[in-house]
């Protein structure tokens, strides 16, 4: 099965002279040849937690000089620690990146370690070109752990209830789908709009259908929006929220905390489907009332939306992996490979319930939406990561931020359009 290469993933963007010099106070490479790694991954509770202590516990037998000292950092508040660290020159050796503008603009900092020559054969051969989402002006600065897909994660026993009998192929299908679940007492979609993201999660998929793959391309490097597809795109998401198609408090709710999350609605039956990253079948499973994975789980693609220039079959996705520090001791890109290991991919998919990076491993994914997202994403023609990540923080901010203004009835397409030039210019 093939890797699918990730749109503009290798941005092109030309870095200076960029080390620093000094060494964080979280690690140490004594003159005993002892040396201490501190980690920072987003997995504060359960088997992902488990799985970070096992890794660090096995690489430390295997590396006796070596000691991991793992933090847990909750997902949502990790982009603006990670960034104050890295300001402050006191940042974790190995760090969670996504790759695109975001990593870039790290990189341009001089903040991460160039990888390139690091790498093993095997870890460059496991995970393919997945390895393109963290390439920047050709070199690597970041080892990939899961690939993370984006589509709807439903619950086929409510879809029967309602008389859905076949999954959406357009937007007119998931619309009239959406009618019938309300017709019978459903709520059609949950979204987190809460954390924003989720909300912009939307706007990145009418992009991907409204706008070429070229398109996409050169906006990860002009990073503004200056084509009449993402116009489109803004009045396509503004026409399905007349529809009314969202839970009740929308605005409200959160993600992925609690049972009151959009994840949770899913997981207690009290909405239908979510549009989610292939994380998702994992948080579910966590917030369902016995805490197993939810039966009846079940997903399918984000429609096609007619009139665009994107290709049939592409997708919105992203790529969760980890970066080291500019100023992290060797140890770090050893690591990096050691995680990117067969067995340690497979026990990965395993704890997360998710997409392993390494072509290797993707046997062990057993779960059926799972494996519905994993032959997709194998045939797609190309895959986007989110356009957040792919243009950096503060363009990425500026255009989530925009997509929420619109949900709450506060903005229009034009408005996204206009957020998203406007921090481009102050870039």
């Amino acid at each position: 099965m093939r890797l699918t290469k990730f749109v503009a993933g290798s941005a092109a963007i030309l870095l200076g002279a960029l080390a620093l010099s000094g060494c964080s106070a979280g690690s140490s490479d004594s003159s005993d040849g002892k040396v201490t790694l501190t980690m920072w991954q987003n997995s504060t509770t359960g088997d992902g937690k488990k799985y970070w202590d096992d890794t660090a516990a096995a690489f430390e037998k295997a590396n006796p000089n070596v000691t991991v000292k793992l933090q847990s950092i909750q997902n949502e508040e990790m982009d603006g620690k990670l960034q104050t660290a890295l300001n402050s020159g006191d940042a974790p050796d190995i760090f969670m990146a996504r790759g695109g503008g975001k990593l870039a603009d790290v990189v341009k900092a001089g903040q991460a370690m160039d990888l390139t020559a690091g790498l093993s054969d095997a870890t460059k051969k496991a995970v393919g070109n997945s390895l393109s989402a963290f390439e920047i002006d050709g070199k690597n600065y970041g080892v990939p752990t899961a690939v993370l897909p984006s589509g709807f994660f439903y619950s086929s026993d409510l879809f029967a209830q309602a008389g859905v009998t076949d999954t959406p192929k357009t937007i007119s299908d998931l619309e009239a789908a959406d009618e019938k679940l309300k017709a019978a007492g459903i709520a059609p979609i949950a979204v987190g709009a809460k954390d924003a993201w989720p909300a912009a999660h939307w706007y990145y998929n009418f992009a991907l259908r409204a706008c070429s793959q070229d398109v996409l391309n050169k906006a990860a490097t002009s990073r503004s929006f200056d084509d009449d597809c993402w116009l489109k795109a803004g009045e396509n998401l503004q026409k399905f929220i007349k529809t009314e198609p969202f839970n009740d408090g929308f605005l409200t709710t959160s993600a992925q905390q609690g049972a009151g999350s959009s994840a949770g609605l899913l997981a207690n039956k009290q909405a239908s489907m979510e549009l989610m990253g292939a994380w998702d079948p994992g948080v579910i499973a966590s917030l369902t009332p016995d805490e197993k994975p939810l039966a009846d789980l079940k997903w399918f693609p984000f429609p096609e939306v007619p009139g665009g220039d994107g290709e049939n079959g592409a997708m919105m996705g992203g790529v969760d992996g980890f970066s080291c520090w500019v100023n992290a001791p060797k140890e770090c890109v050893d690591f990096l490979n050691f995680i990117a290991e067969k067995a340690n991919q497979e026990a990965y998919a395993t704890a997360f319930q998710t997409l392993p990076a390494s072509t290797e491993a993707q046997s062990s994914v057993s779960d059926p939406a799972l494996k519905d997202v994993l032959a997709a994403y194998n045939n797609a023609p190309y895959v986007s990561v989110w356009l957040d990540t792919l243009y950096g923080q503060n363009v990425g901010n500026a255009l989530n931020v925009a997509v929420v203004d619109m949900f709450a009835g506060k903005g229009d397409a034009q408005s996204i359009v206009d957020a998203v030039n406007a921090a481009a210019a102050k870039s």
